[in-house]
Order: structure tokens, then sequence, then C-alpha cells
């Protein structure tokens, strides 16, 4: 089995800064889905942002990652527990999680230990929900101008794995008895300069730098700040896709 990647650490706080945040309509749905709410596993939990959401509806969460500068980052809550475990191998006990969630990270798991981990986790009929979210769109000229970079710039600078991204996760294994799938939108207000920040979490961008020793998001915003004004806010638009299952024993 091959080593997890870790490809944010190194920007850990530009990302709990400037990541977009799930909307709540995906938690509802997946609430629909588990009745019985003891104790969930949030897997590549990050900075924690899908844990706290789940603490307000779960006993006990358990929240897992790979990388420590990540886990520092995430709130201290009482019936939260951090730590610092791959996904593919954990310490929890058999039949311990009435749900999984995974959110925008399941594409970097080594899948198929990854799923018998699951397997072996989770509860009978607990539920596993993996999500992402795509490319953000915003106004057709500043779309045009982030595609461009997302593509030709840094688009060798993406790992192979980013193919699941753009696939809405179609492209991803998922051996287990299939659910319907949420979908939805990430909507958030932003400055130009909220943009800057999020382009710079992107683990291609800082490929980039390591390689070349600057930042391509320079020169990518001199171009969006012609067409988006320092102080005004616009409407940021990114398509929420999933997986959902059921796991049986």
């Amino acid at each position: 089995m091959t080593a997890p990647k870790d490809n944010f650490s190194r920007q850990a706080s530009l990302y709990k800064k400037f990541r977009p945040t799930y909307p709540q309509s995906l938690y509802n749905f997946l609430l629909s889905l588990v009745p019985t709410r003891e104790c969930a596993w949030d897997c590549g939990t990050g900075n924690g942002q899908v844990a706290v959401e789940l603490a307000k509806h779960f006993t006990h969460i358990k929240a897992t990652d790979i990388s420590e500068k990540q886990l520092q980052q995430a709130p201290a809550l009482v019936n939260i527990e951090y730590r610092l475990l791959p996904a593919e191998k954990t310490n929890f006990a058999d039949n311990s999680f009435d749900l999984i969630t995974v959110g925008q990270a399941a594409h970097w798991f080594n899948f198929e230990p990854f799923y018998g981990e699951v397997k072996r986790v989770g509860k009978a009929n607990a539920i596993l929900a993996i999500w992402g979210y795509g490319l953000l769109s915003i106004t057709p000229a500043i779309d045009a101008i982030i595609r461009h970079f997302y593509t030709q710039v840094i688009g060798p600078y993406w790992d192979a794995e980013r193919k699941h991204i753009d696939a809405a996760y179609a492209t991803l294994p998922f051996p287990l008895e299939e659910l319907p799938s949420f979908t939805g939108a990430i909507e958030q207000t932003w400055t130009v300069a909220d943009l800057e920040g999020y382009l710079n979490t992107w683990s291609s961008v800082q490929a980039f730098i390591q390689k070349h020793g600057e930042n391509p998001v320079d020169a990518c915003m001199v171009e969006i700040r012609k067409v988006w004004k320092e102080e005004e806010e616009l409407l940021v638009r990114f398509p929420v896709f999933s997986r959902i299952g059921r796991i049986s024993k």
C-alpha cells in the first residue's frame, strides 16, 4: 500500500481561512438517512469543519486526518476526539459508527483498504457519505480567467487524483449498496481578496511554487482585478457532488 499524500499541511492556515463551507442542506440530507446518532467518524477531517457540524447532532465524533498541522487548526469540542490517523488503517473498534463522512478527501485515499476499514468499523446499515465540490463559478468573464488558470497554467501541477473531482466522483470505486446522492451547491459572497486566498490553497499552486519559486496566482489576479473591483462583493458558487452508500454486514 502506498503512503497517503499530505498536500495540505503547508497551507493549513490558509485552508482554514479560505476554504468554502458546506451547505446546511447537505447535513440535513445526511441526517435524514441516519436514525441512530450515537457515533460518527469524519475521515480526512482537515481543520474539522464537518466534524464540528456533526457534533451538533451526534453524541460522539471521531475525526481523523494525516496532517497534524491541519488538526491543529480544528476547534476543540467536548464530544469530538481528533486523531492523527490514515483513512486506510485506524484503531477504532469494529462496528463503531452510525455515519462515516469524507468531505473533499476521498480521492486521495487508497481505495481498497479504505473501503475495507469502512466495512469493519461501520455498524450494520450505517451510512458512508463521500462528497466534494468542483470548480467555482462567479461571472462569465471571471470564470474564463479561472478556467484558463486551472487548465493551462497550473493544469500540469495537479496530482492525478484531481481527475476524480473533475468527474464529480463518478470515477471512484464504490463497493457499497449505493443510495441516491446529494447534489447542490456551496454559495458564498466573496471579495476579490477572498478569491485570491482561496486559489492559494490549491495543492497545484503550492506544487508550482515549489518548482518555480514564484506564485502563479499573482499573474492570474492581475487579470481578474481588471474585471472585479477590490471592494465589490460577488456571489461565488461551487457545485457539490456525492456518493452515498449503506454498509451491509
